[in-house]
């Protein structure tokens, strides 16, 4: 494979308390929790990729994004740099819409 993979996810802290969504089942990582976010497609920014990812993951519309982190390695042999970003405001409550469980 050639080429960077570029992920964007977000944080959600409530309360003291980190959202997190479990893989489904059929993903190559099944079962793992992650932080909600995805793939940046071709001409999308990673904040409009976020915003994506939230509505088909968790059916919610996100607001408030903040740069907050990022990460970058090769786990799988694939080059993959994760931008994380904080998020600062929800429209709708998460649910485990494209994701096997939400905490």
């Amino acid at each position: 494979m050639s080429g960077t993979l570029l992920v964007a996810a977000g944080a959600l802290v409530r309360e003291g308390r980190l959202l997190l969504a479990r893989r489904p089942e059929g993903d190559p990582l099944a079962g793992f929790w992650e932080l909600p976010g995805g793939k940046v497609e071709a001409g999308e920014t990673p904040e409009a990729a976020l915003e994506r990812e939230w509505r088909e993951e968790l059916g919610v519309e996100v607001a408030g994004l903040e740069p907050f982190a990022f990460a970058s390695g090769s786990p799988s042999g694939r080059h993959v740099t994760l931008l994380v970003f904080l998020v600062r405001a929800l429209r709708g409550e998460p649910a485990p819409v494209g994701v096997a469980e939400v905490r």
